[in-house]
């Protein structure tokens, strides 16, 4: 693949043989679309079009600086994510949890933990476009003891249906969301005043919720690994950017995003608007040492399109549900 600098280099040399201001920006598009392409970086159709328009513009110049910026700049820097971060944009929820397992195991990096275990970790950002397109199950992603288990995590989100258990564990969402405790003792439902201050203007950028409490989890051995959940109504939508410290790829994140999805419909009905993109940030999206066996198994089975086998619509899954809490009735 031609690097970025003989990209630039040989551009900008075309400008000065043709004297042709039109057919260097051509040029630029056209180099600009290849490196896209043939480059191992991610890209955005956002990004590119920006290109596109970055050199119309120049076409428009007379200036030669335009045509070097062109090239060493727009080429080299403006759409590209670094290749150590997982970029990953898809339709769907077990897409995007799919894709972003993939992407982990090329571009993440062994590092060690505080559990005196190795990882293999990368910062990621997933974009799941559509998050209520179905199907949104996917059957390889609930790890939880049992099938209803990601029924269960969503009610001990939205619900606090483990609230009772705080004392023991540490914390739960729903009791940071909802009822989050300051060390004066007042008790803030952070949740209620999202919906307040969206209900009262949609396009705010100050609708947020937090659950780190310095006071106490900069001392635990178990803190929160969600951080920050920040909502905004855009076109009649509301998305939701949920930013985690710490997020176990493999054993938690499919659950984590399809529970949040559900906070996220669950605000969206309050505000009167439609569920938008869902986009979900960790800093450190990992697989643990002892799972990694499983996990190359799993990403061999996604890259070959074995795993959309365990993908399900939810009334699917509903079934499946009832259908195995029957089985269980009977048998006691």
């Amino acid at each position: 693949m031609v690097s970025t600098l003989r990209l630039g280099v040989y551009v900008h040399s075309s400008y000065k043989k043709t004297s042709s201001k039109l057919l260097t920006c051509r040029m630029v598009q056209f180099v600009s679309s290849r490196y896209a392409r043939e480059s191992n970086h991610v890209t955005s159709d956002t990004s590119i079009n920006l290109t596109i328009n970055l050199t119309k513009g120049l076409c428009n110049q007379d200036l030669e600086l335009y045509s070097l910026i062109a090239c060493y700049y727009i080429i080299g820097t403006i759409w590209m994510v670094p290749s150590l971060v997982i970029y990953v944009r898809a339709r769907i929820l077990p897409e995007a949890w799919e894709a972003s397992l993939v992407k982990l195991s090329e571009v993440g990096k062994v590092v060690y933990t505080e559990y005196n275990e190795k990882s293999i970790d990368a910062p990621a950002v997933i974009v799941v476009e559509e998050p209520f397109t179905e199907p949104r199950i996917h059957l390889k992603g609930i790890v939880a003891g049992s099938l209803k288990g990601l029924l269960d995590y969503v009610d001990e989100v939205i619900k606090g249906i483990h609230d009772n258990l705080v004392d023991k564990v540490g914390y739960t969402y729903h009791e940071r969301l909802f009822t989050y405790r300051l060390p004066n003792g007042e008790v803030i439902n952070q949740i209620q005043k999202v919906i307040e201050k969206l209900r009262k203007t949609s396009y705010t950028r100050r609708a947020q919720a937090i659950t780190w409490q310095p006071w106490k989890d900069l001392e635990t051995e178990h803190p929160p690994c969600l951080q920050r959940i920040w909502f905004r109504v855009i076109d009649g939508k509301l998305v939701m950017h949920v930013h985690m410290r710490s997020n176990d790829a493999l054993k938690a994140a499919y659950m984590n995003m399809y529970a949040f999805t559900e906070l996220q419909k669950y605000v969206a009905s309050k505000v009167g608007a439609e569920v938008g993109y869902y986009l979900h940030i960790a800093d450190s999206y990992h697989v643990y040492e002892k799972d990694w066996k499983w996990f190359n198994s799993f990403v061999e089975q996604i890259k070959s399109g074995y795993s959309r086998n365990r993908w399900r619509k939810t009334h699917e899954y509903l079934e499946m549900v009832s259908k195995l809490e029957n089985i269980e009735s009977k048998a006691l």
